[in-house]
């Protein structure tokens, strides 16, 4: 299978976040395409360098188990990805908003709200991550976890001292302070 009969299948639906939890294509083995840790895409070992093709893909990432699937109506092929499939690279408080809210954006220009839908939480390595959709989820890039250590409130909590940021009218934690 290659990378541009993939296209052709998902060109028609490139405007809109394909329903992939409501396909269930048979399984046609593996493709060669990595997500690196980085969030660098890469396709028998050569980086993908359209971000339009990558933002293409990254609409039809499945996650079943611990693999990780592209998948159209006709077929799934198994990917790679070593850490998350997306990395929140840029952070904003919307402007005008009461509570302070933080709007979020991935590598592949998904925008997410921190809220209780789309949280901030630890995975099971200890990594902050947030959810991007489905059981898809998010790294956090180490920019932005500084940006935010930067303007967290030190909280005494029951687990002892935390740092947290708002949004949406809830806290969230960036770790324990030790």
């Amino acid at each position: 299978m290659s990378l541009e009969s993939i296209c052709k299948q998902l060109s028609a639906q490139e405007d809109a976040m394909p329903p992939v939890e409501l396909w269930d294509p048979p399984y046609c083995g593996e493709m060669g395409l990595t997500i690196q840790a980085d969030g660098s895409w890469l396709h028998q070992g050569s980086v993908i360098s359209r971000e339009r093709l990558v933002k293409l893909f990254s609409t039809v990432i499945k996650k079943e188990h611990d693999d990780y699937f592209l998948v159209t109506p006709v077929e799934k092929l198994k990917i790679n990805v070593e850490d998350k499939p997306f990395i929140i690279t840029h952070w904003q408080y919307l402007p005008d908003l009461t509570p302070n809210t933080i709007e979020l954006t991935t590598n592949t220009g998904d925008n997410l709200i921190i809220n209780d839908q789309y949280p901030l939480s630890f995975d099971k390595q200890g990594n902050l991550q947030v959810r991007v959709r489905r059981n898809l989820f998010a790294a956090i890039h180490r920019n932005v976890f500084y940006q935010w250590a930067e303007i967290a409130d030190l909280v005494e909590t029951e687990y002892g001292q935390q740092l947290l940021i708002h949004s949406a009218g809830l806290a969230f934690s960036l770790g324990d302070i030790k």
